[in-house]
């Protein structure tokens, strides 16, 4: 009997070999001007036997950072450096999605073009912190986007999808999770509008669909996916009605017949309770297309996720991270590398590009 993990997966327009994926995962490694580095090629090559990749959240505009030396997708250069990563990944096989992600307020002033203060759908400050030149610092002040910044807003994302496009990626993800831009339209405990993109639910829900809109001038609905977490208070995130809100944006995104849901299920270290396990199954409910599951998972969780619990794949990070045959390695069962923490944010190969392989030919 085949292994669930490897049994192939129609995503959209794409067909998948496995269910093993890997999640979008922050390493802090491009360039200042957002432009990945070379060794950024060696890293996503290595892990090309995942299902899917979704690369590293990739900010759509100068104003859409939130991290010191994470990638952009909307000049010359960054497509012409993200064009060797993704040619890599599909020498070697694999395919890869691009995470269009804009942070809004989790960002500081030393971060964005002329020390210009973040944007959010509100001016509420974030209890958190992010990485800056400096180490962790808490976030700045933001400002409330305006009707001429929510439509240069979203021009960038209709502009970093083209451009995703143009470096080769087989599809795009919007970023709607964790507490970043649209999560932050999305959500009623940071938005506190009063005009067309706040109060009801439907009008939060208005840039996201927007979004979708101008994505979808640069790739069909059936190569474009999203990232929600509905349980998740990320960058002090919350809302009054959890389920009310995420139901409703499930549904709309089920409408578009995009080519996958991505949800962050739980957060590493944390252990959701029986009523946020069954909330998220009501959720699933609202969705009927590929569902992807993102959490604490191993090998034998995610084939019990995928076999009882509704969902079509699983991503990984940490294990991904560490393991960079992971599918191989949970196809054999073997013992996985442990990853090292210090290494994840920052840094040059070590903990990149050196984790071992079970075959040392690699």
């Amino acid at each position: 009997m085949t292994d669930i993990l490897f049994q192939p997966l129609k995503l959209g327009a794409i067909e998948l070999p496995n269910r093993v994926l890997m999640a979008p995962l922050t390493r802090n490694r491009a360039h200042a001007d957002g432009t990945p580095k070379d060794m950024a090629v060696t890293y996503y090559r290595q892990r090309a036997s995942a299902g899917l990749i979704i690369s590293e959240a990739t900010q759509i505009s100068p104003m859409g950072k939130g991290y010191k030396d994470t990638p952009g997708i909307y000049t010359d250069s960054h497509v012409e450096a993200w064009k060797p990563i993704v040619e890599a990944v599909h020498a070697a096989g694999g395919r890869i999605f691009c995470q269009l992600w804009h942070v809004g307020r989790i960002s500081h002033v030393s971060l964005l073009p002329d020390n210009a203060q973040p944007v959010s759908s509100s001016a509420v400050r974030a209890d958190t912190k992010t990485f800056t030149e400096n180490g962790f610092e808490p976030v700045s002040e933001p400002v409330a986007l305006d009707g001429d910044g929510i439509a240069r807003t979203l021009d960038d994302f209709g502009h970093a999808a083209a451009c995703a496009k143009k470096a080769g990626f087989d599809g795009v993800e919007v970023h709607s999770a964790n507490g970043y831009l649209l999560d932050q339209f999305l959500q009623d405990g940071v938005n506190r509008r009063e005009d067309e993109y706040g109060g009801s639910i439907e009008n939060r829900l208005r840039l996201l669909g927007e979004v979708f809109d101008r994505v979808c001038d640069a790739y069909p609905a059936d190569r474009v996916g999203v990232r929600f977490s509905p349980l998740g208070q990320a960058n002090d995130m919350s809302d009054s009605d959890r389920e009310a809100t995420f139901s409703a944006a499930y549904r709309m995104v089920n409408e578009r017949k995009i080519a996958y849901l991505h949800a962050v299920e739980e957060f590493y270290g944390q252990n959701s309770s029986e009523e946020e396990v069954a909330l998220l199954k009501r959720l699933r409910g609202q969705f009927h297309g590929v569902y992807i599951g993102n959490g604490a998972y191993d090998g034998d969780k995610a084939r019990d996720a995928i076999a009882n619990s509704g969902a079509d794949a699983i991503t990984f990070g940490r294990p991904f991270i560490a393991n960079p045959d992971l599918p191989e390695r949970f196809r054999i069962d073997a013992d996985l590398n442990e990853p090292d923490q210090d290494t994840f944010y920052g840094g040059d190969e070590t903990g990149y590009t050196d984790y071992p392989f079970l075959d040392p030919q690699h």
